[in-house]
Protein backbone atom coordinates (compact mmCIF):
# COMPACT_ATOMS: atom_id res chain seq x y z
CA UNK A 1 0.00 0.00 0.00
CA UNK A 2 1.11 3.49 -0.86
CA UNK A 3 1.74 5.75 1.98
CA UNK A 4 0.56 9.03 3.05
CA UNK A 5 1.72 11.66 2.09
CA UNK A 6 1.47 11.28 -1.40
CA UNK A 7 3.54 12.63 -4.05
CA UNK A 8 1.34 13.94 -7.12
CA UNK A 9 2.32 15.12 -10.46
CA UNK A 10 0.05 17.30 -11.78
CA UNK A 11 0.64 18.11 -15.86
CA UNK A 12 -1.76 20.89 -16.72
CA UNK A 13 -1.91 24.21 -18.85
CA UNK A 14 -0.36 26.91 -17.14
CA UNK A 15 -2.53 30.06 -18.37
CA UNK A 16 -5.75 31.34 -16.96
CA UNK A 17 -8.01 28.87 -18.68
CA UNK A 18 -10.19 26.97 -16.46
CA UNK A 19 -8.75 23.79 -16.78
CA UNK A 20 -5.33 25.50 -15.65
CA UNK A 21 -7.04 27.32 -13.01
CA UNK A 22 -8.48 24.33 -11.10
CA UNK A 23 -5.51 22.01 -11.55
CA UNK A 24 -3.13 25.12 -9.69
CA UNK A 25 -5.65 25.18 -7.47
CA UNK A 26 -6.25 21.40 -6.51
CA UNK A 27 -2.20 21.26 -6.32
CA UNK A 28 -2.09 24.01 -3.25
CA UNK A 29 -4.87 22.68 -1.80
CA UNK A 30 -3.09 18.81 -1.60
CA UNK A 31 0.07 20.74 -0.75
CA UNK A 32 -1.87 22.03 2.28
CA UNK A 33 -2.97 18.42 3.08
CA UNK A 34 0.19 17.92 3.45
CA UNK A 35 0.81 15.93 0.24
CA UNK A 36 3.83 16.69 -2.36
CA UNK A 37 2.76 18.31 -5.39
CA UNK A 38 5.32 18.93 -9.14
CA UNK A 39 3.64 20.84 -11.60
CA UNK A 40 5.20 19.60 -14.54
CA UNK A 41 4.80 22.25 -17.51
CA UNK A 42 5.83 24.95 -20.31
CA UNK A 43 5.82 27.35 -17.79
CA UNK A 44 4.99 28.52 -14.51
CA UNK A 45 1.17 28.28 -13.49
CA UNK A 46 -0.06 31.65 -13.67
CA UNK A 47 -2.33 30.70 -10.44
CA UNK A 48 0.82 29.04 -8.67
CA UNK A 49 2.13 32.38 -6.87
CA UNK A 50 5.94 32.17 -5.90
CA UNK A 51 6.43 30.17 -3.12
CA UNK A 52 4.12 27.20 -1.62
CA UNK A 53 5.45 24.38 0.72
CA UNK A 54 5.29 21.01 -0.67
CA UNK A 55 4.64 22.46 -4.42
CA UNK A 56 7.83 22.15 -6.81
CA UNK A 57 7.20 23.34 -10.46
CA UNK A 58 9.36 21.51 -13.47
CA UNK A 59 9.53 23.04 -16.75
CA UNK A 60 9.28 21.59 -20.12
CA UNK A 61 11.58 22.92 -22.36
CA UNK A 62 10.19 22.66 -26.19
CA UNK A 63 12.92 21.37 -28.12
CA UNK A 64 14.49 23.46 -31.15
CA UNK A 65 16.11 20.98 -32.77
CA UNK A 66 16.05 22.22 -36.69
CA UNK A 67 14.82 19.00 -38.19
CA UNK A 68 11.27 19.29 -37.08
CA UNK A 69 9.23 22.03 -38.30
CA UNK A 70 7.15 22.28 -35.11
CA UNK A 71 8.11 21.59 -31.58
CA UNK A 72 7.80 18.36 -30.47
CA UNK A 73 6.08 19.38 -27.38
CA UNK A 74 4.24 16.07 -26.56
CA UNK A 75 7.90 13.80 -26.77
CA UNK A 76 9.55 16.33 -25.02
CA UNK A 77 6.68 16.39 -22.25
CA UNK A 78 6.48 12.28 -22.03
CA UNK A 79 10.56 12.47 -21.28
CA UNK A 80 9.81 15.08 -18.61
CA UNK A 81 7.46 12.99 -17.03
CA UNK A 82 9.56 10.02 -17.36
CA UNK A 83 12.50 12.21 -15.41
CA UNK A 84 10.70 13.57 -12.41
CA UNK A 85 9.06 10.58 -11.78
CA UNK A 86 11.86 8.66 -11.60
CA UNK A 87 14.04 11.33 -9.50
CA UNK A 88 11.03 12.21 -6.78
CA UNK A 89 9.58 9.06 -6.88
CA UNK A 90 6.25 10.04 -7.75
CA UNK A 91 3.24 7.90 -6.94
CA UNK A 92 0.88 8.91 -9.64
CA UNK A 93 0.43 11.81 -12.13
CA UNK A 94 -2.78 13.86 -12.60
CA UNK A 95 -3.30 15.20 -16.04
CA UNK A 96 -5.73 17.82 -17.29
CA UNK A 97 -6.96 17.30 -20.94
CA UNK A 98 -6.19 14.34 -22.96
CA UNK A 99 -4.14 15.96 -25.64
CA UNK A 100 -1.42 16.02 -24.96
CA UNK A 101 -1.50 15.48 -21.45
CA UNK A 102 -2.80 12.27 -20.95
CA UNK A 103 -1.71 10.69 -24.22
CA UNK A 104 2.14 11.93 -23.18
CA UNK A 105 1.17 10.38 -19.63
CA UNK A 106 0.65 7.01 -21.12
CA UNK A 107 3.47 7.24 -22.81
CA UNK A 108 5.28 7.89 -20.22
CA UNK A 109 3.49 5.01 -18.07
CA UNK A 110 4.34 2.34 -20.48
CA UNK A 111 8.14 3.65 -20.48
CA UNK A 112 8.42 3.21 -16.57
CA UNK A 113 6.38 0.30 -17.11
CA UNK A 114 9.63 -1.18 -18.95
CA UNK A 115 11.78 -0.27 -16.11
CA UNK A 116 9.54 -1.80 -13.27
CA UNK A 117 7.96 1.13 -11.83
CA UNK A 118 3.89 1.12 -11.89
CA UNK A 119 2.39 4.88 -12.75
CA UNK A 120 -1.24 5.41 -12.19
CA UNK A 121 -2.54 8.02 -14.16
CA UNK A 122 -5.54 10.11 -13.64
CA UNK A 123 -7.04 11.76 -16.39
CA UNK A 124 -9.09 14.89 -15.96
CA UNK A 125 -11.30 15.65 -19.28
CA UNK A 126 -12.75 19.09 -19.33
CA UNK A 127 -14.23 19.82 -22.55
CA UNK A 128 -12.48 20.96 -25.93
CA UNK A 129 -10.18 18.05 -25.89
CA UNK A 130 -13.46 15.80 -26.60
CA UNK A 131 -15.90 18.23 -27.67
CA UNK A 132 -13.66 19.40 -30.75
CA UNK A 133 -10.77 17.65 -31.05
CA UNK A 134 -12.46 13.97 -29.75
CA UNK A 135 -14.89 14.86 -33.27
CA UNK A 136 -11.72 14.98 -35.42
CA UNK A 137 -10.50 11.47 -36.70
CA UNK A 138 -7.05 12.54 -37.00
CA UNK A 139 -6.94 12.85 -33.05
CA UNK A 140 -9.46 10.20 -32.03
CA UNK A 141 -7.04 7.16 -32.57
CA UNK A 142 -4.76 9.20 -29.73
CA UNK A 143 -7.24 10.12 -27.31
CA UNK A 144 -9.12 7.13 -27.45
CA UNK A 145 -6.27 5.29 -26.46
CA UNK A 146 -5.12 8.26 -23.73
CA UNK A 147 -8.69 7.74 -22.27
CA UNK A 148 -8.00 4.03 -22.31
CA UNK A 149 -5.02 3.21 -20.58
CA UNK A 150 -5.49 5.99 -18.17
CA UNK A 151 -5.66 4.27 -14.46
CA UNK A 152 -8.86 6.94 -13.84
CA UNK A 153 -10.97 9.19 -15.78
CA UNK A 154 -12.58 11.78 -14.73
CA UNK A 155 -14.87 14.49 -17.00
CA UNK A 156 -15.83 17.87 -14.61
CA UNK A 157 -19.74 17.72 -15.97
CA UNK A 158 -22.38 14.96 -16.70
CA UNK A 159 -22.66 16.21 -19.69
CA UNK A 160 -19.06 16.26 -21.22
CA UNK A 161 -19.24 12.66 -19.46
CA UNK A 162 -22.15 11.32 -21.67
CA UNK A 163 -20.50 13.12 -24.65
CA UNK A 164 -17.33 11.37 -24.25
CA UNK A 165 -19.00 7.71 -23.77
CA UNK A 166 -20.89 8.62 -27.34
CA UNK A 167 -17.51 9.52 -28.69
CA UNK A 168 -15.61 6.91 -27.55
CA UNK A 169 -17.45 4.21 -26.26
CA UNK A 170 -20.48 3.66 -24.04
CA UNK A 171 -18.85 1.19 -21.46
CA UNK A 172 -15.56 3.54 -20.21
CA UNK A 173 -15.98 4.32 -16.67
CA UNK A 174 -15.69 8.13 -15.96
CA UNK A 175 -16.37 9.77 -12.73
CA UNK A 176 -18.19 13.16 -12.56
CA UNK A 177 -16.14 15.81 -10.48
CA UNK A 178 -17.24 18.93 -11.00
CA UNK A 179 -14.85 22.01 -10.85
CA UNK A 180 -14.65 23.96 -7.48
CA UNK A 181 -13.88 27.88 -6.22
CA UNK A 182 -11.74 28.96 -2.95
CA UNK A 183 -14.27 30.95 -1.30
CA UNK A 184 -10.90 32.49 0.17
CA UNK A 185 -10.26 34.09 -3.33
CA UNK A 186 -13.58 36.04 -2.85
CA UNK A 187 -12.54 37.56 0.25
CA UNK A 188 -11.35 40.52 -1.47
CA UNK A 189 -13.46 44.14 -1.31
CA UNK A 190 -15.51 45.49 -3.98
CA UNK A 191 -13.17 48.10 -5.72
CA UNK A 192 -16.27 50.75 -5.16
CA UNK A 193 -14.23 53.58 -6.54
CA UNK A 194 -13.49 51.98 -9.94
CA UNK A 195 -17.31 50.76 -9.86
CA UNK A 196 -17.77 54.82 -9.40
CA UNK A 197 -15.88 55.54 -12.30
CA UNK A 198 -17.35 53.28 -14.48
CA UNK A 199 -21.25 54.14 -12.82
CA UNK A 200 -21.45 57.03 -11.36
CA UNK A 201 -25.15 57.11 -11.63
CA UNK A 202 -25.35 54.08 -9.91
CA UNK A 203 -26.75 52.02 -12.73
CA UNK A 204 -25.92 48.38 -12.43
CA UNK A 205 -22.56 46.57 -14.32
CA UNK A 206 -23.07 43.71 -16.35
CA UNK A 207 -19.79 41.97 -16.99
CA UNK A 208 -18.94 39.35 -19.34
CA UNK A 209 -15.33 36.90 -19.38
CA UNK A 210 -13.71 34.46 -21.54
CA UNK A 211 -11.36 34.59 -24.53
CA UNK A 212 -13.16 36.41 -26.88
CA UNK A 213 -13.30 33.03 -29.56
CA UNK A 214 -16.27 32.22 -31.73
CA UNK A 215 -17.64 29.82 -29.16
CA UNK A 216 -18.24 32.46 -26.29
CA UNK A 217 -20.33 34.37 -28.80
CA UNK A 218 -19.30 37.98 -27.60
CA UNK A 219 -21.32 39.55 -30.29
CA UNK A 220 -24.17 38.39 -28.55
CA UNK A 221 -23.08 39.50 -25.42
CA UNK A 222 -23.00 43.47 -27.53
CA UNK A 223 -26.51 42.94 -28.90
CA UNK A 224 -28.09 41.61 -26.04
CA UNK A 225 -26.59 44.49 -23.63
CA UNK A 226 -27.93 46.84 -26.31
CA UNK A 227 -31.40 45.46 -25.97
CA UNK A 228 -31.47 46.03 -22.13
CA UNK A 229 -29.52 49.46 -22.87
CA UNK A 230 -32.80 50.47 -24.75
CA UNK A 231 -34.98 49.91 -21.77
CA UNK A 232 -32.74 51.09 -18.80
CA UNK A 233 -29.36 52.57 -18.15
CA UNK A 234 -26.61 50.00 -17.69
CA UNK A 235 -23.12 49.71 -18.07
CA UNK A 236 -21.07 46.01 -19.85
CA UNK A 237 -17.72 45.00 -19.02
CA UNK A 238 -16.40 43.13 -21.32
CA UNK A 239 -13.31 40.86 -19.63
CA UNK A 240 -10.67 39.41 -21.31
CA UNK A 241 -9.01 39.63 -24.82
CA UNK A 242 -9.30 36.85 -28.58
CA UNK A 243 -10.10 36.88 -32.15
CA UNK A 244 -13.40 38.32 -31.39
CA UNK A 245 -12.89 41.72 -29.71
CA UNK A 246 -12.20 43.40 -32.61
CA UNK A 247 -15.64 42.62 -34.09
CA UNK A 248 -17.88 42.99 -30.49
CA UNK A 249 -16.24 46.64 -30.02
CA UNK A 250 -17.20 47.52 -34.09
CA UNK A 251 -20.84 45.84 -32.86
CA UNK A 252 -20.66 48.21 -30.10
CA UNK A 253 -20.05 50.95 -32.04
CA UNK A 254 -22.76 50.11 -34.78
CA UNK A 255 -25.57 50.01 -31.77
CA UNK A 256 -24.27 53.15 -30.60
CA UNK A 257 -23.33 52.00 -26.83
CA UNK A 258 -19.68 52.65 -27.19
CA UNK A 259 -19.21 54.53 -23.88
CA UNK A 260 -21.60 52.33 -22.05
CA UNK A 261 -19.19 48.92 -23.24
CA UNK A 262 -16.15 48.57 -21.38
CA UNK A 263 -12.97 46.34 -22.73
CA UNK A 264 -10.71 45.65 -19.98
CA UNK A 265 -8.67 43.40 -22.12
CA UNK A 266 -6.60 40.90 -20.21
CA UNK A 267 -6.83 41.33 -16.40
CA UNK A 268 -4.81 39.37 -13.85
CA UNK A 269 -7.82 38.34 -11.18
CA UNK A 270 -11.01 38.33 -12.86
CA UNK A 271 -12.57 37.90 -10.02
CA UNK A 272 -12.42 41.56 -8.97
CA UNK A 273 -14.13 42.31 -11.93
CA UNK A 274 -17.40 40.27 -10.52
CA UNK A 275 -17.27 42.00 -7.09
CA UNK A 276 -18.60 45.20 -8.96
CA UNK A 277 -20.79 43.54 -11.18
CA UNK A 278 -24.29 43.11 -10.76
CA UNK A 279 -25.00 40.26 -13.51
CA UNK A 280 -22.81 37.70 -15.23
CA UNK A 281 -23.59 37.37 -19.09
CA UNK A 282 -22.49 33.93 -20.43
CA UNK A 283 -24.24 33.11 -24.16
CA UNK A 284 -21.75 30.27 -25.18
CA UNK A 285 -22.35 28.04 -27.93
CA UNK A 286 -21.01 25.14 -25.83
CA UNK A 287 -19.65 25.37 -22.13
CA UNK A 288 -18.31 21.40 -20.51
CA UNK A 289 -18.93 23.44 -17.20
CA UNK A 290 -18.67 26.94 -17.27
CA UNK A 291 -16.47 27.68 -14.52
CA UNK A 292 -16.61 31.09 -14.70
CA UNK A 293 -20.43 30.97 -13.77
CA UNK A 294 -19.43 29.06 -10.43
CA UNK A 295 -17.09 32.42 -9.94
CA UNK A 296 -20.03 34.54 -10.70
CA UNK A 297 -21.74 33.04 -8.30
CA UNK A 298 -18.90 32.95 -5.67
CA UNK A 299 -19.20 36.88 -6.05
CA UNK A 300 -22.83 37.06 -5.56
CA UNK A 301 -23.52 37.41 -9.30
CA UNK A 302 -26.25 35.94 -10.66
CA UNK A 303 -26.11 34.50 -14.34
CA UNK A 304 -28.35 34.96 -17.51
CA UNK A 305 -26.54 31.91 -19.78
CA UNK A 306 -27.65 29.27 -22.45
CA UNK A 307 -28.83 26.19 -21.70
CA UNK A 308 -26.00 24.52 -23.52
CA UNK A 309 -23.47 21.62 -22.31
CA UNK A 310 -23.40 21.66 -18.48
CA UNK A 311 -23.97 25.06 -17.80
CA UNK A 312 -27.10 23.78 -16.60
CA UNK A 313 -25.82 21.33 -14.13
CA UNK A 314 -24.39 25.14 -12.25
CA UNK A 315 -26.72 27.61 -13.65
CA UNK A 316 -30.34 26.60 -11.58
CA UNK A 317 -33.19 28.20 -13.78
CA UNK A 318 -34.64 31.39 -11.59
CA UNK A 319 -33.06 30.48 -8.53
CA UNK A 320 -29.07 31.67 -9.52
CA UNK A 321 -30.15 33.14 -12.93
CA UNK A 322 -31.85 32.24 -16.26
CA UNK A 323 -31.05 29.89 -19.55
CA UNK A 324 -31.58 30.27 -22.85
CA UNK A 325 -31.12 28.14 -25.96
CA UNK A 326 -28.32 29.03 -27.71
CA UNK A 327 -28.62 32.43 -29.78
CA UNK A 328 -31.80 33.40 -27.86
CA UNK A 329 -30.34 37.45 -27.56
CA UNK A 330 -33.81 38.66 -27.25
CA UNK A 331 -34.79 36.30 -24.45
CA UNK A 332 -31.65 36.51 -22.60
CA UNK A 333 -32.28 40.55 -22.63
CA UNK A 334 -35.48 40.17 -21.50
CA UNK A 335 -34.19 37.79 -18.69
CA UNK A 336 -31.67 40.44 -17.79
CA UNK A 337 -33.86 43.27 -17.48
CA UNK A 338 -35.82 40.83 -14.77
CA UNK A 339 -33.21 40.05 -12.85
CA UNK A 340 -31.82 43.63 -12.12
CA UNK A 341 -34.96 45.02 -10.86
CA UNK A 342 -34.61 45.75 -7.34
CA UNK A 343 -37.44 43.64 -6.24
CA UNK A 344 -35.57 40.22 -7.54
CA UNK A 345 -31.88 40.98 -7.71
CA UNK A 346 -31.02 40.27 -4.15
CA UNK A 347 -33.09 36.80 -4.13
CA UNK A 348 -30.87 35.57 -7.16
CA UNK A 349 -27.67 37.35 -5.64
CA UNK A 350 -28.64 34.70 -2.31
CA UNK A 351 -29.10 31.99 -4.16
CA UNK A 352 -25.89 32.52 -6.34
CA UNK A 353 -23.77 32.55 -2.98
CA UNK A 354 -25.56 29.04 -1.64
CA UNK A 355 -24.88 27.46 -5.10
CA UNK A 356 -21.37 28.56 -4.86
CA UNK A 357 -21.05 26.95 -1.39
CA UNK A 358 -22.29 23.41 -2.95
CA UNK A 359 -19.10 23.64 -4.99
CA UNK A 360 -16.37 25.02 -2.38
CA UNK A 361 -12.91 23.49 -2.71
CA UNK A 362 -13.56 21.02 0.17
CA UNK A 363 -16.23 19.58 -1.31
CA UNK A 364 -14.72 18.54 -4.70
CA UNK A 365 -10.82 17.53 -3.37
CA UNK A 366 -11.72 14.81 -0.99
CA UNK A 367 -13.71 13.46 -4.25
CA UNK A 368 -10.26 13.35 -6.10
CA UNK A 369 -8.27 12.24 -3.08
CA UNK A 370 -10.58 9.12 -3.47
CA UNK A 371 -9.82 8.55 -7.00
CA UNK A 372 -6.05 8.65 -6.40
CA UNK A 373 -6.75 5.86 -3.73
CA UNK A 374 -8.57 3.82 -6.25
CA UNK A 375 -5.77 4.51 -8.86
CA UNK A 376 -3.06 3.44 -6.57
CA UNK A 377 -5.34 -0.06 -5.83
CA UNK A 378 -3.23 -2.95 -7.14
CA UNK A 379 -4.87 -4.37 -9.83
CA UNK A 380 -6.21 -8.01 -9.43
Amino acid sequence: MTPLPLRIGIVCYPTFGGSGVVATELGKSLAKQGHEVHFITYNLPVRLGSFHPRVFYHEVEVSKYPLFDYPPYELVLTSKMVDVVKAQNLDLLHVHYAIPHASAAVNAKRILAKAGKDLPVVTTLHGTDITLLGNDASFHPVISDAIEESDVVTAVSHHLKDVTRSVFGESLDISVVHNFVCPHHFDLPPNEEFRQELSSDGAPILCHISNFRPVKRVCDVVDMFHMVRSSRKAKLLMVGDGPDRQAAEERARTHGIGEDVIFLGKVKNPIEALLISDLLVLPSETESFGLVALEAFAAGVPVVSSNTGGLPEVNLQDQTGRLRPVGDVAGMAQDALHILEASVHPTFKEAALKRAAEFQMENIVPQYLALYKKALQPST
